[in-house]
């Protein structure tokens, strides 16, 4: 079976700076993983590179689609969620969901949806308003409805939960969940651990650019059965690179 994204020896660099150390990683359909690790370990230059937005070397596929060679087949393919200060503000939260539906030539049900999503964050009574009132957390979730708008196969997910307040969070995994279990991949990058290893299918322990680490589900069942839990486990690894 073809995976969803698969990576394969991916380097990265700023300049002369390396980011991404060759990174091997696949995700199948169905499945939740977490990114997890430090700030500066690369999780946000891995979820770019999976976009095609920044150059890269090594085997990188979604799909069986390159996003470097093909980047509009590729990215019809993912819901990538940006950066919240990088929506528009001049635009309104229901001229961004329209813009994004005709750059993916989605119909008016898809549309529909993405409106019963933003109604399920408390989003609704904002997308007559510009995104330049909104405050973090309702840009992060105008983030995250333009992402999931057309149920793409593939999500990437830049700490999303960050920002938003317990009920919207709560709903929001409820949600992706929702859609692993219907078949898409969920990548989600996270500095929280106890999401992780509470919510997640697998976490993925990114260090220094490179995978350290990588629990399937019967594992992160184990830890949290363990003393410390996932945090030990990750604290370890990070002491091992000293």
């Amino acid at each position: 079976m073809t995976p969803l994204l698969s990576l394969h020896a991916v380097h990265l660099s700023y300049g002369a700076m390396p980011v991404l150390r060759g990174v091997d990683f696949s995700m199948q359909a169905g499945e939740l993983v977490g990114l997890i690790g430090p700030n500066g370990s690369g999780k946000s230059s891995l979820l770019r590179a999976c976009t095609g937005r920044v150059p890269c070397t090594g085997h990188l596929a979604i799909h069986g689609i390159d996003p470097r060679t093909d980047p509009i087949a590729a990215r019809m393919q993912l819901g990538y969620a940006v950066d919240p200060a990088t929506l528009p503000d001049v635009l309104r939260g229901r001229q961004c969901i329209e813009l994004v539906a005709s750059i993916r030539q989605l119909d008016t049900l898809a549309i529909d949806q993405a409106e019963a999503l933003a109604n399920a964050l408390d989003l609704m009574p904002w997308l007559d308003h510009d995104v330049g009132s909104y405050s973090l957390g309702t840009r992060q979730k105008l983030a995250v409805v333009l992402a999931l708008l057309g149920s793409p196969p593939l999500l990437l997910l830049d700490e999303v939960l960050n920002g938003l307040d317990p009920l919207a969070a709560f709903t929001l995994k409820r949600i992706l969940r929702e859609r692993a279990d219907a078949g898409s991949a969920v990548l989600l990058a996270t500095h929280g651990l106890n999401v992780a290893e509470h919510f997640l299918d697998r976490a993925v322990l990114l260090l220094d650019g490179r995978i350290a680490a990588d629990w399937p589900r019967a594992e992160l069942d184990r830890l949290r059965r363990a003393e410390g839990g996932l945090e030990a486990a990750v604290v370890e690894r990070l002491r091992a690179l000293r």
